[in-house]
């Protein structure tokens, strides 16, 4: 055995700490430095968009109507999302001291079956296109929480958004190159090339970085909203009536007459019925508590529970002791993360359809406890399969012939092609940014906005890209009893924003984009700040893992079981041990994804913020 080989585990943990963060004597340990508010603090995944935060606070807002503006702001910047996509959030109300929910998920159209796909020939609905598209969700989230936890107006809140979309703003390299990447497909759609290719024709057909991109029939759409806004308050509604007005029009009035027009023309399936009948469900998040901090999620129309799983799974385990980053950490977090991922591929989906999702005997700590009992301590187990939680809830179990059969068998047809190794992570990471707002008050809010991401198909000329979610369909019981595709149902999506309370107060409001490796990311985020004592800045850019053996939630839903990203720095002791026990590694330079946090200092009563360097993401506080 080598010298390396020799060293006790913890020690190598140190090592690989030492190697992986920065040094805590320098003036500066990160990349970006921690945010300080006394005030308030605004984060999310572009610059304009945070400082539209920032103007809300200016102006009296508390951080509901901050983080609306910053969603309306990042929706009209093509954020990897856009108007018409989706909306999950999580409000702490200082006035109860309760978490709520907001589940702002839009849901499959009329006539969009399994049986319609099968027909096309198609094995999942497409990542792209007219068909891929469930209801729009983020207006009525947004005006929903404005209404019901606002202070402003619609006016005063989507005034950064419409000053972006009628006068036009500075493009950024990130969105302006991305809308050139994908020109060819955006040529198919009419309403859409008129947008995003102002140069047609051109070499260069997409906005130059920092050109003035104008999107005036969005500019037209926001102004419907704020005039349905205002001929309210003028009748005599109050601020709420008011905003639920605009609600109204988008969803029932002459926007959702174009919104469906416009996709039906270009072959969607939306209908006026279809935007009617959704609404916007304000919810109880699910929750656990890890070592006396008490961690919020969303329930099972998001993934969010499985980071609740995975820290019950790990909190009996010595995770400090193993040191950050070694090989048995690593091993831990995957295998953990693989326990609860396999759960969420079965038994998650839409809580407001049959059948039940068992989500109390999936939080049990005596499932965690059984459920950890199935690691391997010596190597990966590429066969993980979902548990059986019912008997932890006092039931049994419908679907457990199902279980037995698991994993299923890809539904794709024999000729489709197989997916490459590129496409399988690009679809992994898709979509998604996230906003983060906080202030003295008390309000805080975390979420994470996605859909209709370029490249989008823009219905009519109401300016709203459609989404892309209902991909996320499982197409047969086989894959999941609880997510089978059916018309008025949402899709269980990747989209999972945190908040976590301490002695009952605010501990860390936390979220990133990612697709899958979201909660991958946010649990080794977590895990910095509690048991490695980061501050939310170095947890933010610290090294992260990122397991591919769950089931994509895209594309065509394939897994890579033992398939581990591994930041490049990670040292050859854990990389020749990580092989030993059967993992296939590959190695990038930022493997921290796009966290956005905020913690809360309460012997000061300060806020920290933190802001990875990952991508665009950006905060300001005060």
């Amino acid at each position: 055995m080598n010298a390396a080989g020799m060293l006790p585990r913890a020690l190598m943990g140190l090592l690989v700490l030492a190697m992986l963060t920065p040094a805590p004597l320098r003036a500066q340990s990160t990349a970006k430095p921690v945010l300080h508010g006394k005030h308030w603090v605004a984060i999310t995944g572009k610059p304009l968009a945070a400082t539209a935060g920032a103007m809300i606070f200016h102006k009296g807002g508390n951080a509901v109507d901050a983080a609306c503006a910053m969603l309306a702001a990042t929706a009209t910047m093509w954020d990897v999302l856009s108007w018409g996509g989706e909306t999950q959030a999580l409000i702490y109300d200082p006035r109860t001291r309760k978490v709520v929910g907001i589940n702002a998920l839009g849901v499959a159209p009329t006539g969009a079956t399994v049986a319609f796909f099968q027909q096309k020939n198609l094995p999942y609905p497409p990542e792209y296109g007219p068909l891929a598209a469930v209801t729009p969700g983020t207006p009525g989230g947004l005006m929903v929480m404005l209404a019901e936890y606002g202070t402003l107006s619609l006016r005063d809140v989507l005034g950064p958004a419409l000053q972006m979309a009628d006068e036009g703003y500075p493009i950024e390299a990130q969105a302006a190159n991305s809308l050139e990447k994908h020109k060819e497909k955006l040529k198919q759609w009419r309403y859409t090339r008129a947008v995003m290719l102002p140069h047609a024709g051109e070499a260069r057909e997409a906005p130059q970085p920092g050109e003035v991109f104008r999107q005036p029939d969005l500019a037209a759409t926001l102004k419907k909203l704020l005039e349905a806004e205002q001929r309210a308050l003028a009748s005599g509604k109050n601020r709420k009536q008011a905003i639920l007005a605009a609600y109204e029009r988008f969803y029932r009035g002459d926007i959702a007459r174009e919104f469906v027009r416009g996709a039906q023309e270009e072959g969607g399936l939306i209908t006026l019925e279809d935007l009617s009948r959704w609404k916007v469900h304000i919810e109880q998040p699910v929750k656990t508590d890890y070592k006396g901090i008490e961690v919020y999620k969303l329930t099972t129309w998001v993934q969010g529970p499985v980071l609740l799983q995975a820290l019950n799974i790990l909190e009996g385990q010595d995770l400090k002791g193993m040191g950050y980053n070694s090989a048995r950490y690593i091993h831990a977090l995957y295998q953990a993360m693989n326990l609860a991922f396999a759960d969420r591929d079965f038994y998650y989906g839409d809580p407001y359809f049959p059948p039940e999702e068992p989500i109390r005997g999936l939080l049990s700590k005596e499932y965690a406890k059984q459920r950890a009992k199935l690691i391997s301590w010596e190597k990966n187990d590429p066969d993980i399969k979902p548990g059986d939680p019912y008997p932890f809830q006092g039931g049994t179990n419908p679907y457990a012939q199902l279980l037995t059969q698991w994993p299923p068998k890809p539904p794709a047809p024999p000729s489709a092609p197989q997916t490459s190794l590129e496409d399988f992570e690009r679809t992994f990471y898709a979509g998604t940014t996230s906003i983060q707002a906080a202030d003295a008050k008390g309000w805080v809010v975390s979420i994470t906005p996605s859909g209709g991401w370029v490249p989008a198909v823009i219905a009519g000329r109401t300016g709203v890209g459609m989404s892309q979610r209902m991909q996320s369909f499982a197409m047969s019981e086989a894959e999941s009893p609880f997510n089978v595709l059916e018309p008025g149902k949402r899709p269980r999506a990747t989209l999972t924003p945190s908040l976590a309370l301490k002695d009952g107060k605010p501990f860390l409001s936390f979220a990133v984009q990612g697709g899958d490796s979201q909660d991958q990311n946010l649990l080794q985020f977590f895990l910095n700040v509690v048991e490695f004592g980061m501050t939310v800045q170095e947890a933010a850019e610290a090294a992260n893992i990122n397991s591919f053996q769950l089931r994509n939630s895209f594309g065509d839903h394939t897994s890579k079981p033992g398939k581990l990203l591994l930041h490049e720095q990670m040292p050859p002791w854990v990389r020749g041990e990580l092989k030993r026990m059967g993992y296939e590694l590959s190695f990038e330079a930022r493997t921290s994804g796009p966290i956005n946090a905020i913690a809360f200092d309460a012997k000061h009563g300060t806020f920290w913020g933190g802001s990875s360097h990952h991508g665009e993401d950006y905060g300001i506080a005060w």
